[in-house]
């Protein structure tokens, strides 16, 4: 393994920014041909400080891909029954074509209710039941962001993934189950491992391609890694840094599910974290916007 070259990074930076030119360029010509301009809603419950900071980067970019963009702030004591209420209303707003509530909600309120409210058909996060059957069926419908980012960034670089063996380690409904729906739908062997997988090393060690989506920094080590796997770490944890003066401080820094410096000297491929799949996340939520609108217009 020390003959390897260092694996190739997966840089979420370009991809990233070639997605979100080719939406502006589609609500450009839906815009110029039909005198559609697709509109994003995200709605914000509370002051949480990432969801603030996620926000705004989503309507920032949704407005500069050309996009109605609105966000509606409720504070952080605002009633289920508003919360609904402002749904029903998203639901039927024409200039809407998606809606996004962003996650995490007060303690007080109940995301599941929440989430089922949505139209399907203008749910761009792909959460609701409905489109997590769509997927597993196969069929049209509105996909989680981030699977499909990684999705993307995996054909990229890979090309044709048919008959590839890939290992999710996760199964949660945001990421991991349908990360492995996609993975599955693209002719790939499928495992999902999870805290309960015996020997999940030797598990992980038979992927060409291992997505982390675990939640847990650095779990992932380097002698997990099969020699020349792709490896995409959705993961994203704040831990201390390891320089003692700025842990002593309370400085943190952001690191995936996977050790990065091992498993770099082991894969062939590795997207970093921060620059990897996170900046994917947003771009296709754009994507799904304009799919949204387009469908919700008989033009898709």
């Amino acid at each position: 393994m020390a003959d390897r070259a260092p694996a190739q990074l997966i840089d979420g930076k370009v991809f990233s920014e070639r997605l979100r030119a080719e939406v502006a360029v589609e609500v450009s010509r839906l815009r110029a041909e039909h005198n559609l301009q697709p509109g994003l809603a995200v709605v914000l419950v509370g002051e949480d400080a990432a969801s603030q900071i996620y926000v705004r980067s989503k309507g920032e970019q949704s407005l500069a891909a050309g996009m109605h963009s609105v966000t509606h702030r409720m504070p952080a004591d605002a009633s289920q029954h508003d919360l609904m209420r402002l749904i029903a209303e998203l639901n039927e707003d024409p200039l809407i074509h998606g809606i996004l509530v962003q996650l995490p909600l007060p303690k007080h309120l109940d995301e599941k209710p929440v989430l089922a409210a949505i139209n399907p058909d203008k749910d761009v996060d792909g959460l609701h039941v409905v489109n997590a059957g769509r997927l597993a069926s196969g069929l049209p419908g509105l996909y989680p962001c981030t699977p499909m980012g990684s999705m993307i960034l995996l054909r990229e670089t890979l090309g044709d993934l048919s008959g590839k063996r890939a290992v999710v380690v996760g199964r949660s409904v945001l990421v991991g189950r349908p990360i492995a729906q996609l993975l599955l739908q693209a002719d790939c062997t499928v495992t999902v491992a999870h805290s309960r997988t015996q020997d999940l090393p030797a598990v992980c060690r038979e992927a060409d391609i291992l997505v982390a989506a675990v939640g847990r920094p650095r779990m992932i080590r380097g002698d997990w890694i099969k020699p020349g796997a792709a490896v995409i770490d959705v993961g994203i944890n704040r831990v201390p840094f390891d320089d003692p003066e700025k842990a002593a401080a309370g400085r943190t820094k952001v690191v995936g599910d996977v050790h990065f410096k091992e498993a770099s000297q082991v894969a062939g491929w590795i997207t970093p974290v921060p620059g990897g799949v996170g900046l994917m996340t947003v771009a296709v939520l754009l994507q799904n916007t304009v799919t949204a609108a387009k469908r919700l217009n008989g033009l898709a």
